[in-house]
């Protein structure tokens, strides 16, 4: 038996399986495209969370509209997100190429152009479904992130989300967060610092700083309500296929903060509401996360065994989590070893520095006695990639390098008139285009401020109707002792300048007699 049939034999073998799955491409051996040794990935693994890599223009995008576009069609809806705006065209089938049609010869598989349901979602004002949280969703330690605030500033961001809790006060929007920040230097200032402690005025002064900045850079839109409901993630259409949700943010990369800080509170959001699932066959809701280093970018030891401990849990709610990025040391390793399927496209060696991480990728990678797994990553051409999965036992399936199917749909944007159609058809536009602003923090504690001016101003009414009533009382009784004051020292005067009279009359008198 020669070594090609040998390795088809090897390839399939590891890529038999019982359950529903998504066929991802061929293997490829020595450059050369193995028709029909299919790579498969099992939908029941597809909860174990997974990482797409590889170097700019390598495919990366691709691959993910691929995988979208099978999860859609075996009914598993699907959230992502568009850094680059590239991903939109997934809602209008592929007008195809001969160059698709030669590839997919060579995989064994014959090509479909379709399209597929898409919503448009966004976080700025950007025409599409209006994501909004608010700030009590957010809790303390997201929001401190997001205002990029000091150890002491998050302290205090801590207290007044406490304070918050324990005098239901809804802290929805920032203008609820800045008033309950002036309340605790100002009017609240001795409540608050008896019950939680000392707030410095310049941390406070400091932290409001941020909040404006936050304003400026548009975030005051998505903080409120409709707060998103992630149950309208997980919709299906009528004929049964999974709806691709896109997160539209071409306008806010440069506010990478706003993103990964919504994209925690997302996941943390539908770890608390979604329902266990136990060792289900197939996932409720698969999540790419683009541009994945973003979630990781400076984030504090805390936050990241926080993101650890989501990402550990979460696919016991039926969720997977797709982190797509430029290199795998982009991911923490203690998120990194919980991803069970791993597409790697090519890697370039073009310094020290990416030869040493090109070495500790293919270490992450199951030993293969057909590739010499560094060479390979450093040689794999467009729309190709190292392919690692699990099988429905668990185990790492065959490691494959693969020449990957092309997608269904456009390889392009859409128009605005094509994104307009989408927007003006979707029922969750219509759902979350209704600003609310009920009562929250805000106007609780401009009731609470005014009705303690009010008491205020009675007590010192009171105090002053007090303070005149005894003035008066003094008065009158001044006023009667004062006349008979008077006419008694007059009668004293008088008894005694006539006793002094008359001693002086009788002294004289004396003297006379005498």
């Amino acid at each position: 038996m020669d070594t090609k049939q040998e390795f088809f034999d090897f390839i399939n073998a590891g890529n038999t399986f019982k359950g529903d799955f998504i066929t991802m491409g061929a293997a490829m051996l020595e450059g050369e495209t193995i028709t029909n040794a299919h790579v498969k990935v099992p939908l029941k693994t597809l909860n174990r969370h997974g990482l797409i890599a590889g170097a700019t223009g390598t495919g990366k995008t691709k691959t993910l509209q691929v995988l979208a576009e099978n999860l859609s069609d075996q009914g598993i809806p699907v959230l992502m997100m568009d850094m680059k705006g590239d991903l939109s065209g997934i809602a209008k089938a592929s007008p195809g190429h001969p160059k698709i049609d030669e590839r997919h010869e060579k995989i064994g598989i014959p090509f479909e152009a379709k399209d597929f349901p898409v919503e448009i979602l966004t976080l700025s004002e950007q025409d599409g479904v209006r994501l909004r949280a608010t700030v009590s969703e957010f809790g303390p330690v997201l929001f401190s992130r997001i205002i990029d605030a000091t150890v002491a500033q998050a302290g205090i961001v801590s207290i007044l989300f406490k304070y918050s809790d324990d005098n239901k006060l809804p802290l929805l929007d920032l203008k609820d967060f800045k008033k309950i920040l002036q309340y605790a230097t100002r009017e609240g200032k001795k409540e608050i610092e008896e019950s939680y402690g000392r707030i410095s005025p310049a941390s406070s002064g400091s932290i409001l700083r941020k909040i404006v900045e936050l304003e400026q850079q548009g975030a005051d839109i998505f903080f409120g309500e409709k707060s998103f409901d992630t149950e309208d993630l997980t919709r299906i259409t009528d004929d049964g296929r999974g709806i691709i949700n896109i997160v539209r943010l071409t306008d806010i990369q440069d506010r990478p903060g706003l993103f990964s800080t919504f994209m925690l509170s997302l996941l943390a959001e539908i770890y608390g509401t979604f329902p266990e699932q136990g060792d289900s066959d197939r996932p409720e809701l698969v999540i790419f996360l683009d541009e994945a280093h973003l979630i990781f970018k400076e984030a504090s030891k805390a936050l990241h065994n926080q993101i650890e401990s989501i990402v550990k849990l979460i696919r016991s709610k039926g969720v997977g989590l797709y982190f797509v990025t430029q290199n795998p040391t982009d991911i923490p390793e203690g998120v990194l070893s919980q991803l069970g399927l791993k597409i790697q496209h090519a890697l370039r060696a073009f310094t020290a520095k990416d030869r040493k991480a090109i070495k500790l990728t293919a270490e992450n990678y199951p030993d293969s006695p057909y590739y010499d797994t560094k060479t390979v990553l450093t040689s794999l051409g467009i729309g190709e990639a190292l392919v690692s999965a699990l099988d429905e036992k668990g185990r790492p399936t065959p490691l494959a390098a693969t020449m990957l199917r092309a997608p269904m749909s456009r390889m392009d944007i859409l128009t605005q008139e094509e994104l307009d159609s989408i927007n003006t058809s979707s029922k969750l536009v219509k759902k979350y285009s209704e600003t609310v602003d009920r009562d929250s923090a805000y106007e609780l504690l401009n009731k609470k401020i005014e009705k303690a001016n009010e008491e205020e101003v009675k007590a010192k009414a009171k105090e002053e109707r007090a303070k005149a009533s005894r003035s008066s009382s003094s008065s009158r009784r001044g006023s009667s002792r004062k006349p008979a004051q008077s006419a008694t020292s007059k009668a004293i005067i008088k008894v005694l300048t006539s006793a002094t009279v008359i001693r002086g009359v009788f002294g004289i008198l004396g003297k006379m007699l005498k």
